[in-house]
């Protein structure tokens, strides 16, 4: 009957093994042991004293029966100090006898109770990474097969050494339940107020363990936690109204800067705009001087004219349109006035318009002759542009 037993143990191992082996590859820490994790690695980088002050640090006050009398260590972090050791005998009924002994901040420390190393065994087993997560579960049905006891009999825990890849080495640590129940009788009234029991290890130090059940371990409540909840809440409430006032902020800004933009635009069109008509004015100017600088002036066409036509010759009429010089008037010499009026450096290419009439009454012949004005620069190129075809294509 024991083999079947056995086998049906070995059965129910090997198919948890293969459960959590498959798992290991996809299941991680869990979100509290991350937490917990990240929140140690961030506070193993302030000084011990910080530490302690803003209750980072991890503390407890150990109890451990030596003799007819009880040690107190307190353990922060990897350190341990005795605190003192005091007489002790087992008084049902009476209040906390430490309190009255200790500081308010060590008496309000959570308490365990130390066990000796020679009141529990070890073994050491490999387990798949994702029994990490529930390894107290995991390891109650390895109890049967590494120790002669029963799960029903002993109180047990145990602790991760380490972790290689998809494996995890774990220590597992099981006591008799009636050593357990002997050591917590003898501690009365003070197994009341214990968070845990734990066991020495061959160094001397705490193991690190739990071996008291859940519903037999003392959790002291934080009188500060509601406060913390509201100072957190508080914060960051604060934290999301300081977000949107640096949004805001940053929209208000940026209308102000786009509204100063659109204005310094303006500016510089009506700018530019000034600076165009300004320009467009003095080329103006500019072309009109040229253009008056090249072109005979009316003073200068009249006096080439007298030093030129002879004495018998009179004007009725001078007219000067554009680069276009008309002259109408009678002479005794109608017929040699082109050849008079060539050579000038004020109108080219002269010549009588229509025939020449006599007229009776003052025995001279009425002519008509025009000519072109000479002129340069700018006077001709306006000249030429004017005179140019329009061509459509």
């Amino acid at each position: 009957m024991m083999s079947a037993v056995d086998d049906n143990r070995n059965a129910a191992s090997a198919a948890l093994r293969q459960r959590f082996g498959r798992m290991g590859g996809r299941l991680g820490p869990s979100l509290g042991g991350f937490w917990a994790w990240w929140t140690e690695a961030l506070a193993s980088w302030l000084p011990a004293r910080v530490r302690a002050l803003f209750g980072l640090a991890r503390e407890r006050l150990l109890l451990q029966h030596d003799g007819d009398s009880l040690r107190l260590t307190l353990e922060r972090g990897d350190t341990a100090t005795v605190v003192g050791q005091v007489p002790w005998a087992s008084e049902p009924g009476t209040d906390d006898p430490l309190a009255p002994l200790l500081a308010q901040r060590v008496a309000d420390l959570p308490r365990w109770l130390l066990l000796p190393a020679s009141a529990g065994l070890r073994r050491r087993l490999t387990l798949p990474a994702a029994a990490a997560d529930r390894l107290r579960d995991v390891v109650a049905f390895e109890i049967d097969r590494q120790t002669p006891f029963a799960a029903a009999d002993v109180q047990y825990d145990a602790r991760v050494l380490e972790r290689r890849g998809d494996q995890l080495d774990v220590e597992l640590v099981v006591v008799p339940r009636a050593a357990v129940a002997a050591a917590l009788a003898a501690l009365v009234p003070l197994d009341a107020t214990l968070a845990g029991v734990d066991v020495i290890a061959g160094d001397g130090r705490a193991l690190g363990i739990n071996l008291l059940a859940d519903a037999q371990r003392r959790r002291r409540s934080d009188p500060w936690a509601t406060w913390n909840r509201v100072f957190a809440l508080v914060a960051l409430i604060a934290f999301g109204l300081g977000l949107w006032q640096i949004l805001d902020n940053r929209r208000r800004v940026a209308d102000e800067f786009e509204q100063e933009a659109n204005a310094r635009a303006r500016q510089a069109r009506a700018v530019a705009l000034e600076k165009r008509q300004l320009v467009d004015l003095v080329e103006g100017m500019r072309f009109l001087q040229e253009a008056r600088a090249g072109r005979p002036t009316a003073v200068e066409v009249m006096d080439e004219l007298a030093r030129r036509l002879p004495d018998n010759t009179y004007l009725e009429k001078l007219s000067i349109e554009d680069d276009r010089l008309l002259l109408i008037g009678q002479s005794s010499e109608a017929s040699a006035l082109v050849a008079k009026l060539e050579g000038s450096k004020l109108w080219k290419a002269p010549a009588l318009t229509g025939a020449l009439q006599a007229d009776p009454r003052s025995r001279r012949d009425r002519f008509t002759l025009s000519a072109d004005l000479a002129v340069t620069g700018a006077a001709a190129k306006q000249q030429g542009a004017g005179d140019a075809p329009n061509n459509p294509l």
